[in-house]
Formats: C-alpha cells, structure tokens, sequence
C-alpha cells in the first residue's frame, strides 16, 4: 500500500511492516481503496468462492461489509462492470435497506453489499462467504461480522463459511482469539449434537479508532501481493494463519494455491533469487518508476498504472507474471524518454 498522510509525505507498507496505529489506520484504508488493485483480486477470489460453495448450496449467499455509502456502491459497480455480477446494497442512510435484506434473505441471489447493517439484528442464514472491506477494527463489530456467517441449517452436510480479510494486526488478532475460543468451545462440548453457538458477545467494549484526518490523507495504490488469495482451506478445523507468501489478506489453513493466472512456464528468476523475491523486487522497481511518472507528468498514480497496464496488455499487477513486469519497466523507461 503506498499513501500520502496528513503531513504531506507519501508512505507505503505491506501489512507485514510495524506502523504506529494512525499510520495502521491509514495503510487498511489505502489498501480498502476503490482505485486500487488489492480489493478487485479480493473481491474477484470471494466470488469465485462463493460459486464453488453453490454448487453444493444453490442458494448460499455473499455479504460484502463495505466502509460507507459511497465505497458500498464503488465496490457493487466494480462486481457489476468489471466480473458481470449484480449485488443488492443496503446502507443505513437507506430507507429501503431493511426491506432489500429481508428480499436478499428470503431470496437467492448470490450478493449483497450493506454498511453497518451486520450489528442490527440481520439474520440470514445462507451467507457462507464474506468480504471484511471495512476500516471499522472494534473486536464487537468483527464479532457480529463472523457472527453473520455462521448461522447453522439444518440438513445440510457440509457448512463452511468463508470470510476474506485484510491481514491488518487488529483483525487478524480478534480471528486468532475467536479461533481459540471455539477450539475449547468444541473440545468442551465433545459428543454434543445441539446446533453450533453463535459468535456474538454485546457485552464487549467498542475500542475507540485513531481519528485521522480524513481532508488530507490520500491513497495512492494497493496491489496484492504473491500468490491468489482464493486458496482452499486444507481440513475442516480451521485456524487463522498468515498466508507464508504475505499477500496482504488473511486467510484460513491453506492448501498450497494454485498457479497464477497466465503464468508462463518459463518465468524462472535469476539461479540465486527464488521467484518470490524477485517478483518482489520487479515490483518494487515498477512501484518506484510509476512515482517518478507521476511526479514527472502531473498525473495520479492511478492513471500511470492504468497506461502502463494497457501498453502491455496487463489487468493488474498482482496477477502479472515475471515477463509481464519486466515489459512494464521497460514500457515505463520508454514513456520517460518520450518526455
């Protein structure tokens, strides 16, 4: 994530650098951002996911937690115009919003998109995919969140839920702590044949989030990093771990993740650099040329990605492989020679 803060200077950070909290605050709302590219892969993986988990239950549904009313329809727009998919959304500045759940509830269409809509009383039992893309971090909110999943119906067999998160220290601290607490939860209740608890405590303390101020801070980019984040969970008793190849979204007892799309067989890095590190290191050499572009033409650094992208036939740079990055530096050269 790279973003400029409220003194001027710009930053960037993966999820897995120390930040102090405004500075947290500020990378998962970078990463969160509309212009970005980590939360189109994100969303793209939950709904493949979400298709998978349909062919077994036909009517199993998404929810998508986004941040306000403007990132709510940002994101429905991006499923919608970039993967063909429709969502429902609901906010609560929306009069209408309790009625479109109820429909969504009763229904079966595949998505809906909602801004604090998860704490008031929704229930609906045939979400089994979730996309956390808010920046609220309170352990209560995350609760009722998971807690929206996790609805148990009878007759069915198989019932995982799956819920794509950013790899912020906040949240992945409240799933380690609800992974802990089911774990003895289960362990106690060994033989019991009841319908599973519910993850929900109303009894917790809303931790107050750093203010930032908001006028002056500016995301630039967040692109995903390392392998897809739609990996399959490997056993039935999952646990909240970083994914080994810190691609910025926490995910549940992986299995190794397939390929990524388009990889040629022949992007082998140099014989003393393991592929990730160089990967890594292409990157990090197209995220410093696109800052000297924009500084160098006067455009966002969301349009020079989106030039680079289309000079080398590239969606995003979280699905490109060794061959397309390294076309993207030297497209980058080019177009700063012209200048």
């Amino acid at each position: 994530m790279e973003w400029a803060g409220a003194d001027g200077l710009v930053r960037s950070a993966t999820f897995a650098d120390p930040l102090d909290a405004a500075s947290s605050s500020q990378r998962l709302r970078t990463a969160l951002s509309l212009h970005g590219e980590w939360l189109p892969a994100v969303l793209e993986a939950a709904l493949a996911r979400l298709r998978e988990v349909r062919r077994s239950q036909p009517d199993a549904g998404g929810l998508v937690i986004a941040t306000d009313q403007e990132h709510a329809r940002g994101m429905a727009g991006m499923v919608r115009d970039r993967l063909g998919v429709t969502a429902t959304v609901a906010t609560s500045e929306d009069p209408d919003a309790s009625a479109r759940i109820s429909r969504f509830g009763d229904g079966t269409d595949p998505w809906l998109v909602a801004v604090r809509m998860v704490s008031e009383g929704v229930d609906i039992p045939r979400l089994r995919v979730g996309v956390y893309a808010t920046t609220t971090t309170t352990e209560l909110f995350f609760r009722q969140a998971v807690g929206r999943l996790v609805r148990w119906r009878r007759g069915l067999r198989l019932q995982q839920a799956y819920l794509f998160l950013p790899d912020d220290h906040r949240l992945r601290a409240w799933a380690t702590q609800i992974t802990e607490q089911r774990r003895h939860s289960l362990r106690r209740r060994a033989g019991d044949d009841g319908d599973a608890d519910e993850l929900e405590d109303a009894t917790r303390p809303v931790e107050q989030e750093p203010r930032d101020q908001l006028s002056l801070f500016s995301a630039i980019s967040a692109t995903p990093l390392g392998a897809p984040v739609d990996a399959t969970p490997a056993f039935d008793d999952v646990a909240a771990e970083r994914d080994p190849t810190d691609d910025g979204t926490l995910t549940v007892a992986l299995a190794p993740p397939p390929p990524l799309p388009g990889r040629d067989a022949g992007d082998e890095p140099p014989a003393d650099v393991t592929r990730q590190a160089h990967k890594r290191r292409l990157r990090d050499q197209n995220a410093a040329k696109v800052r000297t572009l924009a500084r160098l033409t006067g455009l966002s650094h969301q349009k020079v990605n989106l030039e680079l992208n289309r000079r080398v036939g590239l969606r995003t740079v979280g699905q490109a492989t060794v061959a397309q990055l390294e076309r993207r530096v030297r497209a980058a050269d080019e177009w700063r020679r012209r200048l």
